[in-house]
């Protein structure tokens, strides 16, 4: 019966998460807009942050715990189930194009955040100067978008830098000043309530069913974290706009290494378990093999996709 109430608990969390991470979207964005920030900065920053709050309020909440395998492999999952199964599916159901500026800039970016996460963490322990370290870099990249964002995109054509300002000021909802306020504050409740259901209840499963809290945070809470990525990307193939669906993807592992573990890093220093070099060096490969796949012809085929997935299905047993 305890089972099936942390089972239940889990799942309760994942929502709370996803609506938590949604509204607090809404919330600073509509605060951000009535003071004046453009739209193009709030897309850059808060909307593309905000599908990451649920990996960074498990991670956080998991490292002052004292879970770090939890804290660690949530990202490092995350960052791999986001290529692999996210984007796999997402081709499935409508080809991915790919951008010029992904191929040159955001991918090679994760492949050195993920280097970096290897280097960093090799000693077996994220300290409060990697952390620095981490954030200092993500501080240079978050510099560079809205540098390139100001400037006539030399890497994408007018009409894709069009469409994607257009989707960013979309992605913004009209709301009041205190309306806004309340969706902030709402969003951040439930995402603090439900990291903790997340946690504590993920903790349980490992532990009853004798399982490492480094498997649960790879597979089960990697995906209930990624859940805004998913609904988005797989949304966005629906209506035919899957071109936005690696942008977001990249956009959240650049976040989830840099930002997310580098936080947690700061606040207070993570274990980082050997075991985690293979999941590291995992996620590095996924994000090669997008580069791969997409690179001929600037979009991920439908063959594509099903390769990807065949590969996170390796992957699963190799962790199993």
């Amino acid at each position: 019966m305890e089972m099936v109430l942390q089972l239940l608990l889990l799942v309760l969390g994942f929502a709370l998460l996803v609506k938590g991470a949604d509204w607090f979207v809404d919330g600073a964005a509509g605060i951000a807009t009535k003071f004046g920030i453009p739209q193009l900065v709030i897309g850059l920053t808060i909307v593309a942050m905000g599908t990451s709050a649920p990996e960074a309020a498990v991670s956080i909440t998991a490292a002052f715990a004292g879970n770090a395998e939890i804290t660690i492999g949530n990202i490092v999952g995350s960052n791999v189930l986001n290529i692999l199964i996210i984007l796999g599916i997402t081709a499935l159901v409508y080809p991915v194009s790919v951008q010029k500026s992904t191929h040159i800039i955001d991918i090679p970016v994760v492949l050195f955040a993920t280097a970096m996460l290897f280097g960093l963490g090799y000693d077996g322990n994220i300290s409060r100067l990697d952390g620095i370290i981490m954030l200092v870099v993500f501080a240079a990249y978050l510099f560079y978008l809205f540098w390139d964002a100001k400037r006539p995109n030399k890497l994408e054509s007018k009409e894709d830098a069009k469409e994607n300002t257009v989707t960013s000021e979309a992605e913004v909802k009209k709301l009041s000043l205190p309306k806004a306020l309340l969706f902030t504050v709402l969003g951040l409740i439930l995402i603090v309530a439900g990291s903790n259901f997340v946690v504590k209840s993920a903790t349980f499963v490992a532990t009853a069913l004798g399982l490492s809290q480094r498997f649960i945070g790879l597979t089960i809470v990697a995906l209930g974290t990624s859940l805004p990525e998913l609904f988005t990307s797989v949304t966005a193939a629906l209506k035919k706009n899957s071109d936005i669906a690696v942008g977001n993807i990249v956009g959240s592992n650049i976040f989830n290494i840099l930002f997310i573990v580098g936080l947690s890093g700061l606040i207070i220093p993570v274990p980082f378990d050997p075991a985690f070099r293979f999941d590291t060096v995992a996620s590095g490969l996924a994000a090669i093999a997008l580069l791969l796949f997409s690179l001929p012809k600037k979009r991920l085929s439908r063959i594509s996709g099903v390769v990807l997935l065949l590969l996170y299905v390796a992957y699963f047993i190799a962790i199993w």
